[in-house]
């Protein structure tokens, strides 16, 4: 079966359930988006290493790293491999000194120890077509409802001052609005290299 490889694009705040999170993958090279309902916690490990964030204490996720780096083993790759009646199958594909083993994990979890790793993630082709959303080739950032003015236009990243989009990472920061925050985050980044 022919492989996709996948992007983290954003996390937020799922709006069909109550304390559950959107982890966004995309394509990447193209215009499909995978969503994935996710908890709060494992959305919390993922936002916390993408944003590169120190706990004060080890996480569950960075245990599990702490664990497997110290018995020489190292995740090569995530694999979301099924799909079943809405719910995602994953699993880790590890090595220990040339040995490929695979460990079948929550899709959340999995990610969440493959971002530790900087491993790749990757889908089926069959998985992606079912399961994926296409998007348009519009800039998903200016349409973004939370950077609307009180005109209701909306107000793209190449009219906000970089004070503005500060201001507007800090709120989307505080709301727990992961992928908004990432966008933002994105085009500061732009403007500062």
């Amino acid at each position: 079966m022919e492989k996709v490889k996948l992007e983290i694009v954003g996390l937020s705040y799922s709006q069909t359930q109550s304390g559950a999170y959107a982890l966004v993958l995309a394509e990447e090279n193209g215009t499909r988006r995978l969503p994935i309902i996710i908890g709060g916690f494992e959305a919390q490990a993922i936002a916390i290493e993408l944003e590169k964030m120190t706990p004060t204490r080890p996480l569950t996720h960075d245990l599990f790293k702490n664990f497997a780096l110290a018995y020489d083993i190292l995740i090569k790759e995530i694999l979301i491999y099924n799909l079943v009646e809405g719910i995602f199958y994953a699993k880790l594909v590890c090595d220990r000194q040339g040995e490929v083993i695979e460990i079948d994990a929550r899709t959340s979890d999995a990610i969440a120890i493959g971002v530790r790793f900087s491993c790749p993630v990757f889908t089926y082709e069959s998985i992606l077509s079912s399961a994926g959303i296409q998007l348009d080739e519009t800039d998903e950032f200016a349409s973004s409802p939370e950077l609307e003015d009180a005109d209701a236009q909306p107000k793209g990243p190449a009219s906000m001052s970089l004070e503005e989009l500060e201001v507007k990472l800090e709120e989307a920061l505080g709301n727990e609005d992961y992928e908004l925050a990432s966008k933002i985050r994105d085009e500061i980044n732009k403007r500062s290299s």
